[in-house]
């Protein structure tokens, strides 16, 4: 076979492939040009009007482009061009400001208005992140970012803008209800004591601990103290506590009085500390640790020990009750009534005093061990109970004492 003929002309293009290929290289040609920043304000301008959605995101991400075409684009029917216009905007806001002309300051300024107010979060949010650190962005604009109802939004600005003075800080803290905006409050590096003060007070446990976890933020002793009075149920509080550099004696012998034995020893080796605080710490951290160690059961608990040395009897449940170990009990009932401890554990929890009643005397216990068992095991109170007949006996016949164990399966 022949080589093709190097003078037949190509197919001829129809106008629509015409079209679609002159289409196709204008694009990428305006694309290319909205990446440059030596394009040339009037060209950039052009393509933020005309180009396509990926032209004009270009034109927006681009730091040459003229302050009157940022503000175009923040009104772009496109959100995705807008939060890259945000972006930019955010991130170079101070330089922006930064020229002679001012009714170009005032373009950057209504640009940054615009993104302010945007109905999608995520612009909102962008132009958030990038600005929380200037000090140059007006008041009114941190303000409604602060404010904003989004937690994406608001958050960067309330933790870390230093627009916000103490008073916009207090009337966030006492407009909200969400612990989140209390916490980005706690958060913020050189927190003033009034600030501290409307944080504390508003309890909320997550906004405390990263307040107390905040070594930037001041807090006084009075706060501290208020703090300490509600921290005994809260673990969280414990440990940004102990390390707080504050603490008064008086605040350091209250933390000792409910924190564990680690935080106590912490507390010992604080500098300063006088001798009777010293050895008030000391005493507390051998209370602590006795009270922390594992409670072995005496060998007396030992119910099947007990049973073979006889020894399973009144003395021994009666002592197994008043040292609460409610499981020597049921496996004691178990052993004596013949019977297994699933049952006893539902006569147990029956809440029947006649029931309980008649399983200790099928035990073959007394009376008196009966009603120890309901009010100790059991926590029966008031009409629930069942107590002795005079004194000393079982208050039910022999009879009655067997169907209430029948009902439960025991012969």
């Amino acid at each position: 076979m022949g080589s093709p003929d190097a003078s037949v002309p190509p197919p001829a293009l129809s106008p629509e492939e015409a079209l679609r290929l002159l289409e196709e290289r204008a694009q990428t040609a305006q694309h290319e040009l909205a990446c440059r920043t030596d394009a040339g304000e009037n060209v950039l301008h052009y393509l933020a009007q005309h180009g396509a959605t990926a032209t004009r995101r270009a034109v927006a991400a681009n730091p040459a482009a003229s302050p009157h075409s940022n503000r175009l684009l923040a009104d772009d029917v496109e959100s995705a061009v807008r939060v890259d216009l945000a972006r930019k905007i955010g991130r170079l806001f101070p330089g922006l400001l930064e020229v002679e002309q001012e009714h170009l300051r005032d373009l950057t300024v209504a640009t940054l208005e615009r993104l302010a107010r945007d109905q999608e979060p995520a612009v909102r949010s962008m132009l958030a992140e990038e600005i929380k650190h200037h000090a140059c962005v007006p008041k009114h604009v941190a303000r409604k970012l602060a404010g904003d109802k989004e937690e994406s939004v608001a958050l960067p600005i309330i933790e870390f803008s230093p627009v916000l003075n103490d008073r916009d800080l207090i009337e966030l803290v006492a407009a909200t209800r969400a612990s989140s905006v209390l916490t980005a409050v706690a958060k913020r590096k050189k927190l003033p004591g009034n600030v501290s003060d409307a944080v504390a007070a508003r309890l909320d446990i997550s906004a405390i601990s990263a307040l107390l976890a905040n070594t930037d933020a001041t807090i006084r002793t009075k706060t501290l103290d208020r703090i300490i009075c509600q921290a005994a149920d809260v673990a969280e509080w414990h440990a940004p506590l102990v390390v707080r550099a504050e603490l008064s004696r008086g605040a350091i012998r209250r933390l000792a009085s409910f924190v564990g034995s680690a935080l106590i020893d912490i507390l010992a080796k604080r500098d300063g500390l006088d001798g009777p605080t010293r050895n008030h710490l000391k005493r507390k951290f051998v209370e602590r640790k006795r009270r922390e160690a594992p409670q072995i059961p005496p060998l007396a608990a030992d119910a099947d020990a007990a049973l073979r040395a006889g020894r399973l009897d009144d003395d021994f449940v009666a002592e197994a009750v008043e040292e609460c170990h409610k499981e020597t009990v049921v496996r004691a009932l178990a052993l004596l009534a013949k019977t297994g401890e699933a049952v006893v554990r539902k006569v147990l929890e029956s809440g029947s005093a006649k029931a309980a009643t008649a399983l200790a005397w099928k035990a073959g216990l007394s009376m008196r061990i009966a009603f120890k068992i309901q009010t100790s095991v059991m926590h029966l109170k008031g009409r629930d109970l069942l107590p002795a007949r005079g004194g000393i006996d079982f208050p039910m016949t022999e009879d009655e004492m067997r169907w209430h164990l029948g009902y439960f399966g025991v012969i």
